[in-house]
């Protein structure tokens, strides 16, 4: 197969046969599931899903995360030709990979959202298949992680971000994305003590137990030794990698709901994110995308390359690590 065969290959979100290889419609056409994933609710044959949550209610400042799953799949567009670069394997020729498309919900009832959500990614992990989860705003992550939590006990969250998202608040009926870490925590549903939060740069004192290394600390170490802090905390546990688009720098990622300058650069988060081979993930997301705030798509590019980076820490799992 090569590029050749965009002659004829088109709308492979429905078309394909085979749940695994690369991809050669022309970007610019064609059902833009990500990575050309095949779009299909039967989790018999897949390794991994892909799904969407198109949701925003809970933003500090601007909104628009709600169209971060299509943006991000449209961008995921670019990437399928070829192997994700920098790892010894090609995830999406060894890999099921499936595209389990977007989570439906009813936005005039907010109060029921977050039970919805936790049933639809149990419903994925009953089927012992891992989620990479394209958000949305900060707070999908939260119950994302009672049904990994009830499929693993207390998980070890390492979340990428500009902010902690843990100050204070014990109302659980708020639906907050600044807050789901401290409820995360309070609840046991996150180990603190071997959880860390990466390119942190606004202030919480508290930071409940939670190894912090900010990004003055990533610029100062650099990537390697990050990689190297985060899995000594880490250890063997079962992870759940986060990634909110704001840990990177407004420069690299302007599409975001709160963009916080002085952050991660897109190779410093490459570098990390393709080092972290060998962490035990069990799942993750990217959140925080808000097209309307980047028209050049730059933040949807980043997004999509941090879903496909968190694709392949699954599969190098998956595949023993070797």
């Amino acid at each position: 197969m090569g590029l050749e065969d965009a002659k004829t290959e088109i709308d492979h979100a429905f078309t394909r046969d085979d749940l695994k290889g690369a991809s050669f419609e022309n970007a610019f056409g064609g059902a833009t599931s990500f990575l050309r994933r095949k779009y299909t609710k039967d989790l018999s044959l897949a390794d991994i899903a892909i799904t969407g949550v198109p949701f925003d209610q809970a933003v500090t400042n601007r909104p628009g995360t709600r169209l971060g799953p299509r943006a991000i799949r449209e961008a995921s567009a670019l990437q399928p030709y070829d192997p994700p670069y920098g790892w010894p394997f090609d995830v999406l020729s060894e890999f099921a990979i499936i595209d389990y498309g977007d989570m439906a919900f009813d936005y005039g009832n907010v109060a029921a959202f977050p039970e919805t959500l936790k049933a639809h990614i149990g419903t994925i992990l009953a089927a012992d298949v891992p989620t990479v989860t394209l958000g949305g705003d900060h707070y999908v992550t939260y119950p994302i992680l009672k049904a990994y939590a009830e499929k693993y006990g207390p998980i070890s969250l390492l979340q990428f971000d500009a902010h902690s998202d843990s100050w204070p608040d014990d109302e659980e009926s708020r639906i907050d994305h600044g807050t789901f870490v401290y409820k995360a925590i309070k609840q046991g549903i996150v180990d603190p003590a071997t959880s860390v939060q990466v390119g942190i740069r606004t202030t919480n004192e508290d930071t409940l137990g939670v190894t912090t290394i900010d990004a003055r600390e990533v610029h100062r170490i650099g990537p390697e030794a990050t990689v190297a802090k985060i899995k000594e905390v880490l250890g063997d546990n079962p992870a759940y990698l986060t990634f909110d688009i704001d840990a990177l720098d407004p420069a690299y990622a302007p599409g975001t709901g709160t963009p916080v300058w002085g952050g991660l650069t897109s190779a410093q988060a490459a570098a990390i994110l393709r080092d972290l081979a060998g962490i035990n993930i069990v799942g993750g997301d990217i959140v925080e995308v808000s097209p309307p705030f980047d028209t050049t798509g730059a933040t949807a590019i980043a997004g999509a390359h941090v879903a496909t980076e968190i694709l392949c820490l699954l599969g190098w799992k998956m595949r023993g690590g070797a």
